[in-house]
């Protein structure tokens, strides 16, 4: 072992000078340490530090300044690792190594501070050598505890992303040199995960409020601080690349499950639907106007005057729920509906939770029955069962909803945040449970509806979310924003962000939510322009949806026939896309890929895109574009704002999509926006498979696909389908085939079907087109094709 050090000295030379030059500052010195199965255990001349080898590029650190370290059960981590891993353990100098295949592990006898090395001794990242890891006693909301902190060192080079979705927050999208509060609040998803452009990811299994520090030591450190706990606890992820970090985050945390087709169409909500007329009324008018639409959603106080919690449609405005349904299914239109967490004093349901301890002391003040609500225990799995048990039986499965809107599912606002602090949850005081109400009132249900409604894929609209949540069912929503180009701007590093924090299903309220609380007129043109730019950009995100105070539906008469033909061009876009982000949402389950993606996924080695927080990939094809400031005031251009800057990386060559125009990277364009145009680019080698117009996602299955080459690269592109619903896939039941572009050869080749489902096409043709200037521009069909064939699942090849 001491002859690889001295092999590779250049690299682990550094580490040993770095952690001697601070061995005065060390806050525990490594006194011995034991090698056992799973790890090494360090007994320190303070308390303890282990490490458990996780596999072989996943490492677990627990650090603590008492005697033993506290029992813990992680709510995130859902993986034993029981597994063997190989590794050894050695001693070079002032440093104990343990070593796997791909990864080293470095830690200073002087000051515990751990480094993490390549296989060939390059510095991956490493602890602060000083104050690297911290306990200290403190009182919170009266509560005696302890602080918890880790400290990594940065370099100036470095970009981090993740974090979660924090949309009153800055703009930037890059946590480098900024802060963040990670106490789950009103409107945020405080997703401990950071994910680093040197290769790395870090998540911090602590569930207290906590805060980011991105700008320690003059800007070369960041600082990771929970207000609670006994002991230091993270995970380490060794990529390098994105995409391989996030899969190891999965592999912990687990697999986001396959969503039903019709999920990634057009969500049609409105806050709020009054009665079962109004609802059949907006079905009427989308299909009536061949406008398509897969969802319409009952948004909350349907309930209305009874109590939150009665989970009652008032009779008076819903005569009949499970016609209501049923009407929206002969449409071919899904429907959802809002369900709390909250229950009013004076329900059967409150006095049932309340009778078996599973209510909490968290009371809401609702602004709208200015009553005291209180939340259930989403931490006693025998409260979470009743709550389920009391939807199922009321709501869910008794009228045939499809999906369930999980509102309101932090007690998140005022003085509520002391009192989760302060409040008795089942598995204990509630500082130390701060962040994880929402993880496990997910849980609850997502098991609830895999057990009791077991031939319908799962979708929860979540409105908060922690580590670990997309392994229910749950896309995170972005909450009650406001209708201004302000918050609309805020959206897209959210959005980026949150996916890159490892939840891969992420949306906003097309439009904004309210506007001072009341609802904008939609008919103005400054409105009109909000809304539009919002849908363009809904577009192109994972979950669809339009959402907010006032009437925005596309068929509104609020709109002008010149926004309503852009409304619609971009919604037949969406549904002729649905055979990319389909099988882009079977690599999600399959290889835990992300759909929204961070320029650094794919640019990692491109410091440029660190900081532009308003662009992003949308799989490994699209690169969009929002246009997010206002630049039309009436039917005029603003003075000096009639383009939006686009910066193409420098590693590809590049198509607009709505042109065909061929650029070369690495330049910054200027490009015109004008109302009915969001710039999108396509990667040259993409392979982009797109289906008909239809109304609704699963109308017909795609026997015909218009497959759109863009030349210039070598490319590959995997179809996934399967039924569209039900849980067959998890037993085998769909199916996959490769496309690939030979570039130089000009040769498309299409692969043998793999695998099978009830109801696969048995033949389909392809319609090719090799883009070409406006040859395979825009988004209607081709004029003409330059080959059509026919499949039947056997190997083709083709040349073009």
């Amino acid at each position: 072992m001491f002859n690889l050090f001295k092999k590779n000295a250049k690299g682990l030379c550094a580490v040993v000078i770095a952690t001697m030059m601070f061995a005065q500052h060390s806050i525990a010195a490594v006194k011995s340490y034991t090698q056992q199965a799973d790890g090494v255990t360090f007994k320190l001349d303070k308390g303890l530090l282990k490490i458990k080898v996780c596999s072989s590029d996943i490492v677990q650190v627990k650090y603590t300044a008492l005697s033993s370290f506290a029992p813990f059960n992680s709510l995130v981590v859902n993986n034993p690792f029981n597994a063997k891993v190989n590794f050894t353990v050695a001693e070079a100098n002032e440093n104990i190594v343990l070593k796997t295949s791909k990864l080293w592990i470095s830690v200073n006898r002087k000051t515990n501070a751990i480094t993490y090395l390549t296989t060939a001794g390059k510095v991956i990242t490493s602890e602060s050598e000083k104050d690297n890891k911290e306990m200290h006693a403190q009182t919170v909301a009266g509560i005696d505890t302890y602080s918890i902190s880790t400290s990594f060192n940065s370099s100036a080079d470095e970009g981090l992303f993740g974090l979660g979705c924090h949309p009153t927050d800055s703009l930037s999208i890059n946590y480098k040199g900024r802060n963040q509060d990670m106490a789950i609040k009103y409107m945020t998803g405080a997703i401990p995960v950071l994910l680093s452009t040197k290769g790395y990811g870090l998540m911090w299994d602590n569930y207290s409020a906590s805060n980011f520090f991105g700008a320690e030591a003059d800007n070369t450190q960041f600082k990771y601080v929970s207000e609670s706990g006994k002991q230091v606890d993270y995970y380490f992820f060794y990529g390098p690349s994105f995409d391989h970090i996030i899969d190891l985050y999965r592999i912990a945390t687990g697999k986001a499950p396959m969503y039903p087709k019709w999920s990634f169409g057009l969500f049609q909500s409105q806050d709020r639907y009054l009665s079962q007329q109004e609802i059949i009324g907006v079905k009427n008018n989308y299909r009536n106007a061949n406008i398509p639409v897969d969802v319409i959603v009952q948004d909350w106080y349907y309930w209305d005057p009874l109590p939150i919690g009665s989970h009652v449609m008032k009779p008076e405005r819903y005569p009949n729920p499970k016609a209501l349904v049923d009407e929206l299914h002969q449409a071919n239109i899904h429907a959802m509906i809002s369900i709390w967490p909250v229950f009013g004093k004076g329900t059967p349901n409150y006095d049932a939770l309340d009778k078996m301890g599973g209510l909490t002391s968290i009371t809401w003040d609702n602004v709208v029955t200015h009553t005291f609500d209180t939340y259930y225990d989403a931490h006693n799995p025998k409260a979470r069962e009743l709550y389920w048990d009391q939807a199922r039986d009321s709501l869910i499965k008794r009228y045939g909803w499809d999906a369930w809107w999980v509102d309101q599912c932090e007690p998140d606002n005022g003085t509520l945040l002391d009192e989760r602090r302060k409040a008795n949850f089942s598995v204990g005081k509630g500082i130390n449970y701060f962040n994880t109400y929402s993880l496990e009132h997910s849980k609850g249900i997502y098991k609830g509806w895999r057990r009791d409604i077991a031939n319908k894929r799962a979708f929860f609209l979540i409105r908060q979310s922690f580590a670990g949540e997309q392994r229910n069912a749950a896309t995170l929503w972005s909450s009650d924003i406001s209708c201004t180009f302000a918050a609309f701007k805020s959206q897209v590093p959210q959005g980026i962000n949150a996916c890159v924090s490892g939840i891969p299903y992420w949306t906003s309220d097309i439009g904004g939510y309210h506007l001072n609380w009341g609802a904008p007129d939609w008919s103005k043109p400054e409105f009109r322009e909000l809304f539009t730019r919002w849908f363009q950009f809904g577009t192109f995100s994972p979950i669809f949806r339009i959402h907010g105070k006032g009437e925005r539906a596309i068929f509104s008469n609020n709109w002008d026939e010149r926004t309503r033909d852009i409304l619609i061009k971009y919604d037949k876009l969406r549904y002729r896309l649905l055979p990319y982000i389909y099988s882009l949402a079977g690599r999600v389950t399959q290889d835990n890929y992300t759909i929204m993606r961070s320029m650094a996924f794919d640019f990692r080695n491109d410091s440029k895109v660190y900081s532009i927080p308003d662009q992003y990939m949308f799989g490994p094809a699209f690169m969009v574009n929002p246009v997010t400031e206002q630049l039309y005031t009436g039917t005029n251009v603003a003075a000096g704002k009639h383009t939006r800057e686009v910066y193409l990386p420098k590693a590809a060559t590049w198509y607009d999509f709505w042109t065909g125009k061929k650029y070369e990277g690495g330049q910054t364009l200027n490009q015109d926006v004008p109302i009915e145009t969001m710039p999108l680019y396509v990667k040259a080698g993409s392979i982009v498979p797109m289906g008909p117009v239809v109304q609704y996602a699963t109308e017909k299955p795609s026997s015909v696909i218009e497959l759109r080459i863009y030349p210039g690269a070598n490319g590959q592109f995997q179809v996934y389908e399967d039924a569209n619903d039900t849980y067959g896939y998890e037993k085998g039941q769909f199916a996959t085939f490769n496309i690939t572009w030979n570039d130089q050869s000009r040769q498309l080749t299409i692969s043998n079907v793999k695998g099978s489902f009830p109801g696969m096409l048995k033949q389909r043709t392809f319609n090719v087109v090799v883009v070409n200037g406006a040859h395979g521009a825009d988004s209607v069909p081709a004029d003409h094709f330059d080959k059509t064939f026919k499949y039947s699942g056997s190997a083709v090849t083709v040349k073009l």
